[in-house]
């Protein structure tokens, strides 16, 4: 948190402080230029009305519908207290994105639950595969059902809003410890995908293995993510967004924002906190506080990106 003083906008930075000792809150971004700055932690309800004049979108992540280990024994329970709350905003989102592990083992029924909750929001959803949508034995079931239109196992790119969207697929061939990767046909697509865009364009880029190296001793990074962003590195403001990981995480480097998002189904240990990765068992009272929904924000000829972290249970 920075040291300014937010009360001309009615939240002091001892409240905000304060706000923070929360478990049901939600953190505002604006990225101006590339670069972010923290609006405090404000209440959902007031984050989301704080959104409303511009063109915002969801993103959610990581259902791995059909989990039903201790970590959360009903993740498709879960889903369907994001897509409650996701209802339940006050301003509509213009559409949401998926950043992967829809389903846990790729079995048609999981894709069909997952399809049947999600549905309800009654948005446009841009999805792009986690490694658990890959898991069935001819790899087709996710590209059947969200792979029309796209390109190789399901990149594509779309505008809306002013922004231009691509959605990346990293979790064809993994390397050395589960890092992700993109291949030498995906990056050259991208880059001619990008060819000819104004620099003042926003790009956001979304795939489910962050893009950028988060803890490689775990597989959370991209092995060839950073040839990704080298074609977008001219571009004024470029935001990345990614699941995975089960966590918030934030950085900036230059002109790139990078974020991760929440599951809706279990958390994961922070880097190097425990032997290894994998779903974490909580206390089934701070369960929801560890799930959640992020929206992000972006108004036109404002260069400016918001995002608002909110989990399920405050």
């Amino acid at each position: 948190m920075s040291g300014h003083d937010h009360g001309e906008d009615g939240v002091s930075r001892r409240k905000v402080l304060e706000c923070m000792t929360w478990a049901g809150t939600g953190v505002l971004w604006t990225i101006t230029g590339g670069v972010p700055r923290s609006l405090g932690i404000i209440d959902s309800a007031e984050a989301a009305t704080a959104t409303a004049p511009g063109m915002s979108f969801l993103q959610i992540s990581d259902s791995h519908v059909g989990f039903d280990k201790p970590a959360n024994p009903n993740a498709l329970g879960t889903l369907e207290e994001a897509v409650g709350k996701i209802n339940a905003m006050p301003a509509k989102p213009s559409f949401m994105i998926h950043t992967g592990d829809i389903t846990h083992l790729s079995k048609a029924a999981e894709f069909d639950n997952a399809e049947r909750i999600i549905s309800q929001t009654k948005l446009d959803v841009h999805y792009v595969p986690g490694e658990h949508d890959f898991i069935d034995e001819e790899v087709k079931l996710y590209r059947e059902r969200y792979g029309r239109g796209t390109k190789g196992y399901g990149w594509y790119s779309f505008d809306a809003g002013g922004v231009h969207f691509i959605g990346l697929v990293n979790v064809v061939d993994l390397k050395a410890g589960g890092l992700g990767n993109l291949g030498a046909e995906q990056l050259a697509w991208l880059e001619d995908d990008l060819r000819g865009k104004s620099k003042s364009t926003p790009i956001v880029l979304f795939a489910h293995i962050p893009l950028w190296t988060v803890y490689p001793q775990w597989g959370w990074g991209t092995e060839d993510g950073g040839r990704a962003l080298e074609y977008a590195k001219g571009f004024g403001s470029v935001t990345v967004l990614n699941g995975h990981i089960h966590q918030v995480m934030q950085k900036v480097e230059g002109n790139v924002t990078f974020h991760t998002a929440r599951s809706t189904a279990f958390p994961q240990p922070a880097p190097g906190a425990a032997p290894s990765p994998g779903p974490m068992k909580v206390e089934d009272a701070r369960l929801r506080s560890m799930l959640g929904v992020a929206s992000i924000n972006f108004k036109q000829n404002e260069q400016r990106l918001a995002i608002i972290d909110t989990p399920l249970q405050g």
